[in-house]
């Protein structure tokens, strides 16, 4: 299942399209007005953005701007070369022109979704940092954030565990090794470097007389 947004002004087409793909097991989320999606966008993660291009509010163009590494299928009445290439251009996975049979949406929605599944299992966002597990690499809103070994070594434990109790002991196995002769008050350390550095007070919680469990819904490692 994917959590998809429809950002279609017409509520008729919105809606056709948000009921055919919840048939096929989707999640979708439905906004008809532009500037909403942008501020949308800046809330919340999607594993698929269907996007019109002429909308009230601002234009699909600039919602494309702010969907990041989202993907993106373009949905228009538009069927110009250019209105095509300008989208791709941008960052769009896929251009439909309107009108347009379901059953193609459906399938292109899921070709989408089967080429970006490798890589969104590696990326992990959580409040406002991101995680890539394939280049080790923590960003927030103002870019890069900078970890030391340790510290993101223990970053990555907890979100491979996330919403699992962690004792002191066992991340001192698992993280610094069971040759480890220091005691685990550095995950103590450790931990308040990451509250502090990453902004994480509130989802990485401490676990009374035990460790540490990262809180992470669904929207975790996308």
């Amino acid at each position: 299942m994917a959590d998809i947004l429809i950002v279609e002004d017409e509520a008729l087409i919105n809606d056709l399209i948000r009921e055919n793909l919840v048939l096929v097991g989707h999640a979708c989320t439905q906004i008809y007005d532009g500037q909403q999606a942008r501020e949308y966008l800046k809330k919340r993660e999607f594993d698929l953005l269907l996007l019109d291009i002429m909308l009230p509010g601002c234009s699909g163009y600039d919602v494309l701007e702010a969907a990041g590494d989202t993907p993106v299928i373009m949905l228009t009445a538009k069927d110009s070369v250019y209105d095509k290439v300008r989208g791709l251009n941008m960052g769009a996975e896929d251009y439909i022109v309107k009108p347009f049979d379901m059953l193609e949406l459906i399938a292109r929605v899921n070709a989408v979704l089967r080429r970006n599944s490798r890589q969104s299992r590696d990326l992990f966002q959580l409040g406002g940092i991101r995680v890539d597990l394939l280049s080790h690499t923590v960003r927030g809103q103002e870019g890069e954030i900078s970890l030391t070994l340790k510290e993101y070594d223990l970053l990555e434990y907890f979100i491979r565990n996330r919403n699992i109790a962690l004792s002191r002991e066992r991340l001192i196995e698992q993280v610094w090794g069971y040759d480890y002769e220091g005691d685990t008050r550095t995950v103590d350390v450790h931990v308040a470097s990451l509250r502090r550095k990453l902004g994480l007070e509130t989802e990485l919680k401490t676990v009374y007389k035990l460790g540490y469990r990262l809180e992470a819904d669904g929207g975790g490692c996308r």
